[in-house]
This record gives structure tokens, sequence and C-alpha cells, in this order.
């Protein structure tokens, strides 16, 4: 039988989440999911215009992309 590995040899660097990173997730789904032209939760009880929704919509998209470009952090 082979000789086990000491657990210092094979550790991988461990991750870090930021934390702010998944409010910036949250904030930019929360966007998406309520402003939505046609098919926001708010643009379905409230006439939302698409002057404010279509904005909305693509910033909540650049809000998903810049928290999942930086939430994980190598220690």
């Amino acid at each position: 039988m082979g000789k086990a590995n000491k657990p210092g040899n094979n550790s991988k660097p461990s991750v870090k989440v930021s934390v702010f990173h998944v409010l910036v997730i949250l904030i930019g789904a929360d966007l998406i999911l309520l402003l939505a032209p046609d098919f926001g939760i708010l643009n379905s009880i409230l006439y939302i215009p698409s002057l404010y929704s279509w904005p909305a919509l693509i910033g909540g998209l650049i809000l998903l992309v810049y928290g999942f470009n930086g939430l994980y952090k190598k220690l």
C-alpha cells in the first residue's frame, strides 16, 4: 500500500467570497425581476414606462456581470 499524503502537502489555496459582490448580485437580480419590460413583477402590477424599465434592465445586467466578476478571491 502507498503512503498517504500529509495534509500540508496537497492543500489547495482557500477561496474567500466577497460579501460586497454578493450584495451587488442581489441588487442586480432584483432590478431585473422587478422592472423587466413586459415580464417584471412591478411592471405587471403597475404601468412603468419603457423609459425607466429598459435602463433598469441594462443596469441590472451590468451589476450582475460586475458582481460575478469579483465574487471569489484567492487567499
